[in-house]
């Protein structure tokens, strides 16, 4: 996932922002053809990616509150579904030192989104918080306060570790089988459902009373009675990043959203068709789950011009000390002394490296080295050009209205059902997209123009789900 916008305001019309008023809501009855399938859009907050650039004079603070408050106040301007904050629990390294692109000081991400429901009214608030390394009674505790301060806003991002790295930061050390960690996920938020649904309802709307609860499983055995009424969604809106065949069952299971890195049409479709078909063996329907890509944009006044950004912004995001730090990720030994300018390595991989800690080694490092490889040759790119190409690329080039188009286009055919998208800049990054793109899918009814409901759950048009017990 890459960049966004870059370079100085493009010269043409004022921008307007998002339409209040347009096409009727969708399942409105009206006249004339049925209404086409709708857009959603959230934003993820940048950081700890290849994403950020950093050098830009625009660029601004990571843990400043302002900055968090500016990227949401803007989503919701422009009427998006919510706000995303990644989060890692353990600072990455590099050879034995916090790696370049790591942000140190970012807060918690629960706590910052209860700062941001007091400044926002609508937008849904996401947070990304590990099911290896917390507690159900806990973290279920804290989603549903979120979803109570917010009115109904909260969404859980689900992940999951297996590095014995991260786990070194956490009492009982050590880490979980690569097999073992989606069965605790899945666990994990089937007890949290569990403990929302354990206070009793209240009569004529009015709160009910906590009920004993117990939870025997293979990771948890926990019993006692939950101390927040249940949440105004019932719960908490889940969203689940994997494209692991583990991780795909997973989200058919028991997520909400499945957040994925699929950006092209044809594997959009293939990644659509595969995962909603799983849906029915749990008694769900396509509708049930929302399939959104993290996606990046660079806009222009002509299509040229809008090349020329992302060309530039690809240059700014991919340094040639940070070509050599990616192809250390790949190759897991020391390649300082090799020219970026230069070719690829010649030597093999090293598949047991620990000098790269915290960060995924994407598939098998011999196949990444020869994908590589022969890239490089049918382009005759060096390292650091092979990097560039294959580390940061914009999901949506153009101009406003042909960005407009793609994006319908992705939604109509079943390629996605809306997009996180992911700025390259902090905290202005999806200001030119709110004032330039969200006006376009308006105008094709292909995007709300105001909210229609209160809760998370109403803007992705999820129902709320039955109490249980």
């Amino acid at each position: 996932m890459t960049s966004g916008t870059h370079g100085s305001a493009p010269q043409g019309p004022p921008a307007q922002g998002p339409r209040t008023q347009g096409p009727p809501a969708r399942g409105s009855r009206t006249a004339g053809p049925p209404a086409r399938k709708r857009i959603h859009l959230a934003a993820h907050f940048p950081g700890v990616n290849n994403t950020t650039v950093w050098a830009d004079p625009r660029s601004r603070s990571q843990i400043e509150f302002s900055s968090f408050e500016h990227l949401a106040r803007t989503a919701e301007r422009g009427l998006f579904d919510f706000f995303f904050l990644a989060e890692g629990l353990r600072l990455r390294e590099h050879k034995g030192r916090i790696h370049d692109l790591d942000v140190v000081g970012r807060p918690e991400s629960l706590t910052v989104l209860s700062a941001l429901a007091a400044v926002t009214d609508r937008l849904g608030l996401a947070a990304t918080v590990n099911a290896t390394f917390n507690e159900p009674y806990e973290l279920a505790r804290r989603l549903a306060s979120l979803d109570h301060l917010s009115g109904g806003r909260a969404a859980w991002n689900v992940v999951t570790s297996s590095d014995a790295f991260t786990g070194e930061n956490f009492r009982r050390g050590g880490f979980l089988d690569r097999a073992d960690r989606y069965t605790r996920a899945a666990e994990f938020v089937a007890t949290a459902r569990e403990l929302w649904d354990s206070w009793a309802p209240g009569a004529d709307g009015a709160p009910g009373g906590p009920r004993p609860f117990a939870h025997s499983g293979r990771h948890f055995a926990i019993s006692g009675e939950f101390g927040v009424d249940r949440p105004p969604q019932g719960h908490p809106v889940v969203i689940q990043a994997g494209d692991s065949p583990e991780g795909r069952e997973f989200a058919a299971s028991a997520a909400d959203v499945i957040f994925t890195r699929h950006g092209t049409l044809e594997a959009g479709r293939a990644f659509y068709a595969d995962v909603k078909g799983r849906l029915a063996r749990y008694g769900r329907g396509p509708e049930d789950l929302k399939i959104m890509p993290g996606v990046t944009f660079v806009l222009g006044d002509t299509a040229a011009e809008a090349q020329e950004r992302a060309t530039e912004i690809r240059r700014q995001q991919v340094s040639p000390q940070n070509a050599l730090l990616a192809a250390e990720q790949v190759w897991g030994v020391d390649l300082s002394a090799y020219d970026p300018d230069g070719p690829l390595p010649d030597i093999d991989p090293d598949p047991h490296s620990t000098l790269v800690q915290g960060r995924v080694r994407a598939g098998d490092p011999f196949a990444v080295a020869e994908k590589w490889r022969a890239l490089s040759r049918a382009k005759g790119l060096s390292l650091h050009q092979t990097v560039i190409e294959t580390t940061a690329r914009q999901s949506f080039i153009g101009t406003p209205a042909a960005v407009a188009e793609q994006l319908d286009e992705f939604v109509r055919t079943d390629a996605a059902d809306g997009f996180i998208l992911v700025p390259h800049l902090t905290p202005g990054g999806l200001d030119e997209f709110v004032e330039r793109v969200v006006p376009l899918l308006q105008e094709r009814g292909a995007f709300r123009t105001e909210y229609e409901g209160a809760t998370l759950r109403s803007h992705l048009g999820l129902s709320e789900p039955a109490r249980k017990g």
